[in-house]
């Protein structure tokens, strides 16, 4: 692994720009806990080192990894699903495997989506981005694409959750299109994850793929991203999400309340994307047909499920998780925003000083759609 310190932290030297000032607003998570740990105040603005770009963040979207993230919830010690966990922390002390990779570097500034405008960049990096509108690739693979290691930008180091952001040079997309900042910023996380999970699944035209969690923002770019491969599309959502989810042109809406097997019968759906994960989990994988695909890159009900082996086997069923992001994922997804493929499912915006309202209002799952906060001064 290279050497990652110049990213791991705010960097404390000043760094001076035409307005004057050497900080900016930021949320800090402060270790592990309750909504106590974000702390809105000002810190030194980064300076960039070789190869990186500053960005001015525009907005930064919402996810449930960073608050599974300041909660520790990545620890094997944890079996609840994420809003059973939020309910139940109250803890100060850090979980040491809390977070994806190593010990989560409290404190640092969480903030997974970014929509950005370039204001700096470094002397060696030769493309000119100076002015330019652009999302930032979270998941960075910096030993390469044929090797899954990976960090994740508000993971691992610094993030969007602050007025500036510096980033590397090679994580970096200009969006040429007409959405607004806000709608940008929905895109990284939870559209690059579907991404990632409809590319390794290998979805195409005939295909028949459920999705449950299809309300959610991964849920909900999965059956977009699903249709545009051609595939016929059954969503699996709460009642009162019904209608929404329809109208992103599934072919077939069923409540997440209702018996799967009963509504759709044994070995018949060909892939199956599911965040979802917890109770329920074992009588989903008999949906599958033989040879089936079955693609997570989360359990937001719960982690820990029950599986008959025989239906795995017997079946050469292909279980395949997802979280290092492929090499066409992210320009993919540039693509298919330049060419009016997909469209941006903004529900609300928050100041980024009220990310704790943000997150409790996430938490409540009513929204359909992204949550966005928006920094001060954000009208660059």
């Amino acid at each position: 692994m290279p050497d990652l310190t110049y990213l791991t932290r705010t960097d404390p030297h000043r760094f001076d720009l035409s307005d004057g000032r050497t900080s900016m607003k930021a949320v800090v998570t402060t270790g592990n806990g309750g909504y106590d740990r974000l702390d809105y105040r000002d810190v030194p603005r980064p300076e960039i080192g070789p190869g990186e770009l500053l960005l001015k963040v525009l907005g930064a979207g919402v996810n449930n990894t960073e608050i599974n993230t300041r909660l520790g919830w990545y620890s094997s010690s944890v079996t609840s699903g994420t809003e059973q966990f939020a309910d139940s922390t109250d803890r100060e002390s850090s979980i040491e495997d809390g977070g994806w990779n190593e010990s989560t570097p409290f404190p640092f500034i969480q903030g997974t989506d970014c929509c950005g405008r370039v204001v700096a960049q470094a002397d060696d990096v030769a493309q000119d981005w100076n002015g330019k509108r652009v999302l930032v690739r979270a998941c960075m693979r910096l030993n390469g694409f044929d090797s899954l290691e990976n960090i994740w930008m508000a993971s691992d180091f610094d993030g969007a959750f602050a007025e500036y952001v510096k980033v590397p040079a090679s994580e970096v997309f200009a969006v040429d299109c007409d959405w607004s900042d806000a709608e940008l910023a929905t895109i990284p996380c939870a559209y690059g994850t579907a991404e990632n999970m409809v590319h390794r699944a290998a979805v195409g035209p005939g295909d028949r793929v459920l999705v449950t969690g299809a309300s959610g923002g991964v849920g909900s770019a999965v059956v977009q991203l699903a249709k545009r491969r051609g595939a016929s599309v059954i969503a699996v959502v709460g009642g009162s999400k019904m209608d929404a989810v329809a109208g992103l042109g599934v072919d077939r809406v069923v409540d997440r309340g209702a018996d799967l097997l009963h509504e759709l019968g044994q070995s018949s759906v060909d892939v199956m994307v599911d965040n979802v994960a917890g109770e329920g989990f074992e009588s989903r994988l008999k949906l599958l047909r033989r040879g089936g695909r079955y693609a997570s890159s989360g359990a937001i009900a719960g982690p820990m499920v029950s599986m008959d082996m025989r239906d795995f086997y017997l079946k050469d069923l292909n279980l395949i998780g997802c979280t290092a992001w492929d090499e066409p994922v992210f320009p993919n997804l540039v693509g298919y925003i330049e060419r009016g493929e997909i469209a941006p499912l903004l529900a609300q915006t928050f100041a980024l000083e009220d990310i704790a309202l943000a997150q409790r209002e996430f938490l409540k799952k009513q929204h359909f759609g992204n949550f966005v906060l928006i920094p001060p001064q954000a009208d660059v």
